[in-house]
């Protein structure tokens, strides 16, 4: 027996049609976030598994209709998907393949249906986006739009029950794991026409966009960068709460988690010149050892809790 048909029948996901479902899926996942889908398979509960893949996917395929096209369509695209998933989660029936599993996911993880509307209500920021004019500009964002993309999967991985203090964790850790993704892609952001620093922050250091744009190596960009890394860093380091907040079979992925924010920052660091040029990740290396420690803890605990 395969280790996905025991994540299935883990998940008591035992209808043929869906299993094929869920197992599309994770075909999708695994070609678009192969190290995402590997580390769930090493770090999570076999029965976590296919439900942390369906809310991968759907993340997915909410990014790629913002992402593709042009605005107009993209507009139109998405206020389709929004009445499907509306539908789906009024109905609790689907026609569409794309959103049976991650409609049985949400019926297993009832927390998901509150979450889901507060998702798509501000998924439309992103489409939107116009950049930061201040610090609190980015904070609105990091409410609206980042934190309920982001728990979608993460509410998966916490407490049963109440999750007010693991919310408030996550939003923390968020705001560090989406300003060192800010920085680490600045290149690339640039390059589509985004900038995802605070226009106030820019000029709190004397930078303008055509410095950054220009890929300038100046003194003053190099403070904006390592500022903007700092504040990641520290907040951070608070962020890591969230560890101990989700139940112990889970930390794995957290802390795995939390791990490859803290390698990307380091990453950043070492040439701040080249995230003009090109975006930073954590080394390959780094993150191998990373995995197969926590993969090494997440076999410990599921052996003391058989």
């Amino acid at each position: 027996m395969s280790g996905w048909t025991r994540a299935l029948d883990a998940a008591g996901i035992t209808a043929p049609g869906l299993r094929e479902d869920y197992t599309r899926q994770r075909r999708q996942v695994t070609r678009y976030r192969r190290e995402a889908a590997l580390a769930a398979q090493l770090l999570l509960p076999a029965g976590l598994v296919p439900h942390v893949i369906a809310a991968t996917a759907y993340m997915h395929r909410t990014d790629t209709l913002l992402d593709s096209g042009p605005p107009e369509g993209r507009r139109a695209a998405y206020a389709r998907w929004e009445h499907e998933v509306e539908r789906a989660l009024a109905t609790g029936a689907t026609d569409q393949p794309e959103l049976r599993p991650f409609l049985h996911t949400v019926e297993a993880h009832p927390a998901l249906r509150t979450l889901v509307p507060e998702h798509l209500a501000g998924a439309l920021a992103d489409l939107d986006f116009p950049g930061f004019a201040t610090e609190a500009d980015y904070q609105a964002y990091l409410d609206a739009y980042a934190l309920p993309a982001f728990l979608v999967v993460a509410t998966l991985l916490g407490p049963d029950g109440d999750q007010s203090d693991y919310r408030a964790a996550c939003r923390t850790y968020l705001d560090a794991a989406q300003r060192i993704d800010f920085v680490a892609d600045l290149a690339e952001d640039l390059a589509d026409g985004r900038l995802t620093l605070p226009q106030e922050a820019l000029e709190r250091h004397g930078v303008t966009r055509p410095d950054l744009e220009r890929a300038a190596d100046l003194p003053a960009v190099r403070a904006l960068i390592t500022a903007q890394l700092d504040h990641a860093d520290r907040t951070l380091a608070e962020g890591r709460a969230v560890i101990d907040l989700a139940p112990p079979a889970h930390r794995p992925m957290v802390r795995c988690m939390v791990g490859l924010d803290a390698l990307t920052s380091r990453a950043a660091r070492a040439d701040l010149p080249a995230l003009l040029r090109r975006p930073a990740g954590p080394p390959k290396g780094a993150a191998l050892r990373l995995l197969t420690r926590e993969y090494l803890r997440a076999r410990r605990v599921r052996r003391a809790n058989p």
